[in-house]
């Protein structure tokens, strides 16, 4: 069975910077843990996005809504979190998305009969791509690991992994 991990945003600025929360810093160490796994059976294709902004961030839409500048490309918050940069030489891609969701993921996943997520935010960047992704391919078991996960906040988070449970994503490893 084909299967590729997704890995969201696992970026400076939104694990120790300005974004960063202490779930997302207490969750690294079982995404390491999961992500040295799979490099070990070797069966399973990484695929990484990056949160991509341009030095205006703050004149977008998104920047005027959310008014906290980050991972500005080029910079220090923009880069994989040190933990997790051996990896991301491994991946079939690193993704540079613009906005919430990755336009460009559905072309890539296509192949693959499961679909599973994890990084940062549960309840912006990694609900907008695993709904986007189950919308063009309905068939496709899309899952999220609930504990390599986490989001703005503990309920923000549960929010989120409610409404892709509801939108039949299947949540693994939650409660750990």
């Amino acid at each position: 069975m084909a299967k590729a991990l997704i890995i969201i945003d696992m970026q400076n600025d939104f694990v120790t910077g300005p974004l960063g929360t202490k779930e997302a810093r207490e969750m690294v160490p079982r995404l390491v843990k999961k992500l040295e796994a799979i490099v070990e059976e070797g069966a399973i294709d990484l695929i990484f996005t990056q949160d991509t902004h341009a030095d205006n961030y703050l004149e977008t839409q998104e920047g005027r809504n959310l008014p906290v500048k980050h991972c500005i490309k080029k910079t220090d918050g923009w880069q994989i979190i040190p933990e997790l940069q051996k990896f991301t030489a491994r991946a079939k891609a690193v993704i540079e998305k613009k906005a919430f969701g990755s336009t460009r993921l559905p072309s890539l996943i296509k192949p693959y009969e499961v679909i599973e997520f994890a990084g940062v935010c549960t309840d912006v960047c990694i609900v907008s791509n695993a709904l986007l992704v189950k919308a063009f391919y309905p068939e496709q078991r899309v899952q999220i690991d609930a504990a390599c996960c986490a989001g703005s906040s503990p309920e923000a988070h549960q929010k989120a992994l409610d409404v892709m449970r509801n939108c039949q994503c299947k949540i693994i490893n939650e409660g750990n």
